[in-house]
């Protein structure tokens, strides 16, 4: 199965328009959609709390005190795996794909190296680092071409990678994790797809739940929307095509409290289609441009809500390939 067979009608035209744009973009650098039609070239919410310059963003919630209380959250010491496997066949939004390639470097006419005929496999990925579970680091998403901290795409987004705001800048993100089960909350076996989760529905949730979300959380989000990858009645073509997920209030609110990441089991871990007809992943800006806070997407929760875990210690130490702008996680949660 290819993305051509899992995304919705439509999707390709606007991927290769996409495209497009962005090589006439890297062909012809210049001002930015804002500049060149007068917009204002600071808008107001690029001013952070972290300062002129900051590239950190929310996970400058990471304390050493927070570590620790984290760290006391480890009861049984189970440990909760939140990245699922990812193939060539993985959904993953338009046009993102992959390929691996295994093989033997100058081994095919020889016994390997040394007197011991030592042989080994190495392996070649080529592909998007934004499919299955992943993060977005402060450089994916953007307001007309405006970034985190108020960073135009021309100032810091070369092809050759990121200047600023990539995750080689991220050390790891480790907190407070907290599961908010949207299936019990809207009593059904799987949140459907178009479903927002609004203010109103976090503070319900978090409420029926017994658990207080705090500065510095890593709040995800179960809907039980990765059973249709795997489930008994998997149905992959519907898994791409939307998705319920985080809806505007919901994203201002979590950012008003100052949490450091947001995630999902859904591939873009805010609603799909969106709440208002014509946005376009308006919880994605008002997340990371204006707030700094991470993104995981694709984030395996099952295992968590069939457990009942309320609030474990996140670990994620993602791999810091130098100006990446999203990056391929397993990020591991302890009870």
């Amino acid at each position: 199965m290819g993305i051509s067979d899992i995304m919705p009608a439509g999707w390709h035209g606007r991927a290769r328009a996409g495209l497009l744009a962005c090589t006439v973009a890297l062909a012809l650098p210049g001002l930015s959609l804002a500049q060149e039609q007068g917009q204002p070239d600071r808008p107001a919410w690029a001013d952070n709390r972290w300062g002129e310059g900051d590239q950190l963003g929310a996970a400058n919630h990471m304390t050493a005190e927070r570590t620790r209380l984290a760290a006391e959250l480890v009861t049984t010491g189970k440990v909760y795996s939140l990245g699922i496997v990812v193939g060539p066949d993985t959904p993953a939004f338009p046009p993102r794909s992959l390929a691996l390639t295994v093989l033997q470097p100058g081994q095919t006419d020889n016994s390997g190296l040394g007197d011991n005929a030592f042989t080994y496999n190495d392996d070649i990925f080529m592909g998007w680092l934004g499919i299955g579970p992943q993060i977005d680091g402060l450089g994916h998403a953007g307001e007309d071409h405006v970034y985190y901290g108020g960073r135009h795409y021309h100032d810091f987004a070369p092809a050759s990678g990121l200047t600023e705001l990539g995750l080689d800048q991220l050390p790891g993100l480790v907190g407070r994790g907290v599961l908010l089960d949207m299936t019990r909350h809207f009593d059904t076996p799987m949140v459907e797809e178009g479903v927002a989760y609004t203010e109103d529905d976090i503070r319900a949730a978090s409420e029926a739940q017994g658990v207080e979300l705090r500065e510095g959380d890593v709040v995800l989000f179960h809907s039980n929307w990765m059973e249709l990858l795997d489930g008994q009645n998997a149905d992959p073509e519907r898994f791409g095509a939307a998705e319920p997920g985080l809806g505007v209030s919901g994203a201002e609110y979590l950012a008003g409290l100052g949490v450091m990441a947001v995630g999902a089991d859904t591939w873009g871990m805010e609603v799909v289609p969106a709440e208002t007809e014509g946005e376009a992943f308006r919880a994605h800006q008002i997340l990371q441009a204006h707030h700094g806070i991470y993104i995981l997407e694709n984030m395996e929760t099952r295992e968590l809500a069939a457990d009942g875990v309320n609030e474990f210690m996140f670990v994620l130490g993602q791999a810091r390939l130098k100006g990446a702008v999203q990056m391929m996680i397993n990020p591991i949660a302890i009870r």
